[in-house]
């Protein structure tokens, strides 16, 4: 799966690309038909909102209709009733803006609704998502930007029937597919049985941005790059969104959550003499345009980002090393977040696809005995810094709520959505999509706890001693990480990737440390997870959008610095295309 620095390799995901709350299961009909109607308390405590009435009206409508019209037809399958039906609707308010080479490229505002309507049919046991099935719960549809309850009602119909009849069809695939295929290893069922839930939390408000001021801002914040006539290319983004996520379930759930989020990206690009490419990116985030970094503050970030690339130009090619290493807490955070935490996904734990690494393991040790991990999404800071893998409700409609996955070295449970798993029948509030694909288990703030603590400068320490006692020249120390990528499916070797953006070689001789380019971290997870020996005092903030099989979310992950016995690295493609032959306008006045 793949991880993507908050500060992102690519823009923002489109204003459909994320919903919150989505899911819900039920005993039988009739009495799901009944729980659609919200206690009489709970209305008066705060009025419900005209899109959420509408959308609970049309629910209930269509959940008490669709495959009923044709009773009495021999062929029943044709008029097989839905045991579960939601909508889910993404109502985002956002202004962005783009600047390269000091010029803006693009400034816009828009607002969009987006609905997820979710059809199962069958049974919790066996349903039309059974398997490589799982798409055909969910039907999408763009809704009116209007409170206009006609408009609302009629687009909702329009893709609960589109989405009925992918239902259906699927569904009919799964029972045939059911019949003629060996026996698989984990029979659980296909949705879990949930109480419902009802929040009425706060619409979000739309975005109030000063345009022309971040059209400045964001411009001289790209001019920055003018100083650097090596960095070939440039782009800095503003992105502010403010999104209600509205969800209804024919168990009865209304669930209604505000979610802001607002972010600076900057990348820059150049590429050394011998054609390898080099980048550097860093992202500033917040919940809401005003807590962002001064201007001061992002201009010097700017700077240090192209003083950066310009001294990675100038750096050897690294070599293949098998040795001591430092990994920041930043980069220690990206380590966890792909090495351990996409294998503790529930639905990687069944499917004659997945790799199942911790399947079996659960009571056993995976860490060394002083690290911890635990995923909260309800912990919306850490220090200073604002945690962009928070929510209060995930994509199922079901409360978020911390998850102690490893105690003490020990593995304990896992990361569940509403797809049980052996052992673990029920979502622990972690299903998580983004608009268009049916939520899984994914992670949220994952948060990685050490009692084996040194300060930094004893870290370095240990990582000098462990280089001379295994004979190397030197040790590395990662000081930042972009992205990652890990394989979990049983088809391919059981492997990690990660792409780290600065590199030191530490020398146990006392030299000076070396920057170095073009390194790769490989490796598999269970041995890379062992060979950690200590941990820094100090823990560091990694936010960043991570995408898999449901889509694309916002994670975060925090992690103290990590000294590991060894770390395997390899060189990164070349690359054959040589520095541009024309110079780039005013190079030679940017040098002098």
């Amino acid at each position: 799966m793949l991880l993507l620095d908050i500060a992102g390799l690519m823009p923002q995901k489109s204003l459909i690309a994320k919903k919150q709350p989505a899911l819900r299961t039920c005993v039988c009909a009739a009495l799901a038909a009944s729980a659609l109607m919200l206690p009489a308390s709970a209305r008066a405590q705060q009025a419900t909102p005209v899109l959420l009435d509408a959308m609970t009206a049309e629910l209930h409508r269509a959940f008490t209709s669709l495959g009923k019209q044709g009773a009495g037809k021999q062929d029943s399958d044709k008029q097989l009733p839905p045991y579960f039906l939601s909508y889910s609707v993404s109502d985002a308010s956002v202004v962005s803006m783009r600047a390269q080479f000091g010029a803006l490229v693009d400034s816009s505002a828009n607002h969009v609704r987006v609905a997820d309507v979710q059809v199962r049919l069958g049974s919790q046991k066996l349903d039309n998502t059974h398997g490589n099935h799982r798409g055909s719960a969910v039907n999408s549809m763009q809704l009116p930007l209007t409170d206009d309850r006609e408009a609302l009602a009629r687009s909702l119909w329009l893709a609960t029937n589109t989405g009925y009849g992918t239902a259906l069809d699927n569904y009919l695939r799964v029972k045939t597919e059911a019949e003629v295929r060996a026996k698989e290893e984990d029979n659980s069922p296909d949705f879990s049985q949930e109480a419902p839930q009802t929040h009425l939390g706060k619409v979000a408000p739309p975005v109030v941005v000063d345009r022309a001021a971040w059209e400045r801002r964001v411009r001289d914040l790209s001019k920055v790059f003018r100083e650097f006539p090596d960095v070939y290319q440039n782009i800095v983004m503003l992105n502010v969104q403010n999104e209600t996520d509205y969800f209804a379930s024919s168990e009865g759930s209304q669930v209604v959550t505000p979610h802001l989020r607002a972010r600076v990206v900057a990348i820059a690009v150049t590429r050394a003499e011998d054609g390898m490419d080099l980048f550097r990116e860093q992202t500033f985030e917040a919940e809401t345009v005003d807590e962002l970094p001064k201007q001061a503050e992002l201009e010097a970030a700017m700077r240090e980002l192209g003083k950066s690339l310009e001294s990675l130009r100038k750096a050897p090619v690294t070599e293949p090393f098998d040795g001591p290493a430092i990994l920041s807490g930043r980069a220690s955070a990206v380590f966890f977040h792909e090495v351990l935490g996409h294998r503790l996904e529930g639905q990687r734990q069944r499917g004659d696809e997945e790799g199942q690494t911790f399947t079996k393991d659960v009571g056993k040790p995976v860490l060394p005995s002083f690290l911890s991990v635990a995923d909260d999404p309800t912990v919306t800071r850490f220090g200073p810094t604002w945690l962009s893998g928070s929510y209060e409700f995930d994509d199922e409609g079901e409360q978020a709520r911390r998850v102690d996955l490893i105690q003490d070295g020990v593995l304990k449970t896992f990361l569940m959505s509403r797809l049980p798993i052996a052992s673990f029948s029920n979502s622990n509030g972690h299903g998580r999509g983004e608009t268009g694909r049916v939520p899984t288990g994914r992670q949220g703030n994952l948060i990685v706890t050490s009692t084996k603590t040194v300060p930094e400068p004893e870290l370095r320490k240990q990582l000098i001693d462990e280089a001379k006692k295994q004979g190397k020249p030197y040790g590395l120390y990662f000081e930042d990480i972009s992205s990652g990528f890990a394989v979990t499916t049983r088809s391919s070797p059981q492997a990690f990737q990660v792409i780290p953006l600065v590199v030191w070689r530490v020398y146990v001789d006392g030299r000076p440390d070396e920057l170095v380019r073009g390194v790769s971290i490989v490796g598999t997870p269970l041995a890379a997870m062992k060979r950690i020996l200590a941990t820094s005092d100090k823990s560091e903030v990694f936010n960043g959008e991570c995408g898999a099989e449901s889509g694309t979310v916002p994670v975060s992950a925090v992690a103290p610095a990590m000294l590991v016995s060894e770390m395997e690295t390899q060189r990164q493609p070349q690359g054959t295309a040589r520095p541009p032959i024309l110079p780039i306008p005013g190079a030679d006045a940017a040098r002098q």
